[in-house]
């Protein structure tokens, strides 16, 4: 191929000869591989591709060449509509419906759907949902949750105390941690419903990484405006996600083809109102264990804060490197900045205040 395209060896191959050897092999690629390649080819203003960025594409790497092609907007799509091919199996359907649901752009499908091969599988959410809730609550402490009334409730190594503030693992751990069985079961839906297929899509590193965020922003919140309060549940890491997410299909409103969109956003928003009402209610209600009070809500707007800024760089540039965006590096360093602003004020401001905090468990 270099010989016959490239006969001086420097690694380019001009588009007209690239377009040629693709009329006269297209009948024997795949048609979404044959569509990026044309998209490729098209938008490539400088007269030549690089042979690697080809061999890149039929491997299904992406490369700097692949994301010029879908960023340009003169592209021509030749073949139907992703969600119009028949003949499907169970996974490829699972499949083109995961890439509905959380891509935007008809070729961004079509690289997903081509592309994925389910390994690794989502095992991120999966296994902080299933070892983290069940296991754990379940095997170790004998029971799925600790209701705000059970003895054991602040008695765990687990749960965000102000107290036990210097125990760094607790701004962490206290997600493993339900104010009720209501607090559990509506964050394990909502994480499972959409937490796995943002994984399966953009990847555990990266859905981790606003999960994570989220959670240590969330307990984090809660020392800075909450000081006095306990905090338990996954709701940092579940809200980040899914105000990420909420937010991605609001600015991408008309290339988002998911069906029934406005409901699901509707029906996601009120559960998510209906479990920070109760949390707010319950943060107010005459504690069980005075004087400590009940868990704090503060964590669920950490979670939010993180998923509308950090999260939707992240779910927006699918094709992208997080590193080329400016945006990135703003709420990246917007989040490091609180991170260490918090840390700071654990450190000092609650014995420069003056708190009477309640006594360790």
């Amino acid at each position: 191929l270099l010989s016959q395209f490239d006969p001086d060896n420097t690694g380019y191959i001009s588009t007209d000869k690239f377009r040629s050897l693709l009329q006269r092999h297209g009948s024997e690629l795949d048609p979404h591989k044959l569509e990026v390649l044309l998209a490729l080819a098209d938008s490539n203003s400088e007269g030549r591709i690089c042979y690697q960025d080809f061999v890149n594409l039929m491997s299904n790497k992406r490369s700097n060449s692949f994301r010029q092609a879908i960023l340009q907007g003169n592209r021509r799509l030749c073949s139907k509509a992703l969600l119009e091919e028949t003949g499907l199996s169970l996974s490829q359907r699972l499949i083109r419906h995961v890439a509905y649901e959380t891509l935007p752009r008809e070729i961004d499908r079509k690289w997903y759907y081509d592309s994925y091969t389910c390994c690794p599988p989502p095992w991120f959410m999966i296994t902080i949902t299933i070892v983290a809730f069940f296991l754990y609550n379940g095997v170790v402490l004998d029971r799925f949750v600790l209701q705000v009334s059970h003895p054991l409730y602040l008695k765990n190594a687990l749960l965000y105390h102000p107290q036990l503030r210097a125990q760094a693992w607790r701004y962490l751990t206290y997600i493993f941690m339900h104010a009720g069985i209501e607090h559990l079961g509506l964050n394990v839906v909502l994480q499972l419903l959409v937490g796995v297929p943002l994984e399966m899509v953009h990847g555990a590193a990266r859905i981790s990484f606003v999960y994570v965020a989220g959670v240590v922003a969330g307990s984090l919140a809660v020392s800075v405006a909450d000081m006095t309060a306990p905090v338990v549940g996954s709701s940092g890491g579940v809200y980040a996600l899914v105000s990420a997410h909420l937010a991605n299909i609001v600015m991408n409103w008309s290339g988002m083809k998911c069906q029934f969109k406005l409901l699901r956003m509707a029906v996601a928003l009120v559960c998510m109102s209906f479990e920070f009402g109760r949390a707010v209610w319950l943060r107010f209600h005459p504690s069980a264990y005075p004087p400590c009070p009940h868990p704090s809500f503060m964590a669920h707007l950490g979670g939010v804060m993180v998923g509308i800024t950090l999260g939707v760089i992240i779910l927006r540039n699918y094709e992208q490197r997080l590193q080329d965006q400016t945006l990135w590096w703003i709420f990246l360093s917007i989040y490091v900045i609180f991170v260490l602003f918090a840390i700071f004020w654990n450190i000092f401001a609650y014995s420069l205040l003056d708190l009477k905090l309640p006594p360790p468990p």
